[in-house]
């Protein structure tokens, strides 16, 4: 019986793994099957007919594949910056800085968190095709250039930076922004690799904002451009369709495993589950 409860964790999460990991087996598996297996039940890895190559060759070839994946990078890359430009001083004048209306502005902050992009999503629009901005990479990452999320999120890692070495800092002459960038964001790494990892899996997955705001299939992301290989294929093709899906998916999984240590640890100092 103590034997059983000692092993009944490592049940439940091997279940609960399995569960989370058996859509991209799936996925890779559908991918390397021929069209006249893709809709065969078994789980068994090794297909009769193997299409992997055709299949990823289709998805690669079929459409600007490359071009999916390198306006996925600029987006990603170009929305994190200045996300971490924007919440990095928020957040430490937030933490650390004392000054009239602190509180009112954090709790502002954390209402903030509940508004969905979605419900700004119509003025927005209105906003960038006024002035002429659509079709865009400006467009596409704009809305998201100042994330709430991540000023929480550094916030609450910068509450725990000792107040000591921040004053002796000033104390030797060095300004807020240095102390800012130079000493407390050094030292809350982790959280800066747990937002960065948030950010991209959310930018590089999303579909909504630049299915409104792109029409021009040159500067489609990962997931709007499989919407475009989907028309050229009519929905025929799964085992080409899965093949472009397991391509766009493998950087972010790369992207996890190379984080997942600093991952972890920015989750579990900040306080946030």
């Amino acid at each position: 019986m103590a034997r059983l409860r000692a092993l009944l964790p490592n049940i439940i999460l091997a279940s609960g793994a399995f569960v989370v990991l058996l859509p991209f087996y799936w996925m890779f598996l559908t991918s390397i099957r021929s069209p006249a297996e893709i809709f065969d039940v078994s789980l068994w890895p090794i297909p009769k007919v193997f299409d992997a190559g055709e299949n990823y060759a289709r998805a690669a070839n079929q459409v600007p594949m490359a071009r999916f994946m390198l306006n996925g990078v600029i987006v990603c890359l170009g929305i994190l910056i200045v996300q971490v430009l924007t919440a990095v001083p928020a957040a430490y004048a937030l933490a650390k800085l004392k000054f009239p209306g602190r509180k009112l502005l954090l709790t502002l902050v954390i209402a903030a968190l509940c508004v969905p992009i979605q419900a700004l999503a119509l003025p927005l629009f209105v906003g960038l095709a006024k002035l002429e901005l659509l079709n865009s990479y400006f467009a596409m990452m704009a809305p998201f250039f100042l994330s709430v999320f991540a000023i929480f999120l550094f916030h609450q890692s910068f509450r725990s930076y000792p107040d000591e070495i921040i004053e002796a800092a000033r104390m030797d002459g060095f300004s807020e922004m240095e102390i800012c960038w130079g000493l407390v964001l050094r030292g809350s790494l982790p959280s800066l690799a747990a937002f960065s990892v948030f950010s991209v899996v959310a930018h590089w997955n999303d579909l909504y904002w630049p299915m409104i705001v792109v029409t021009d299939i040159n500067l489609a992301p990962p997931p709007l451009g499989m919407l475009f290989f989907s028309d050229v294929e009519s929905g025929a093709n799964y085992g080409a369709l899965m093949a472009g899906a397991a391509i766009i998916t493998a950087p972010m999984l790369v992207c996890f495993l190379l984080a997942r240590r600093h991952f972890i640890a920015g989750i579990t100092m900040t306080g946030v589950k």
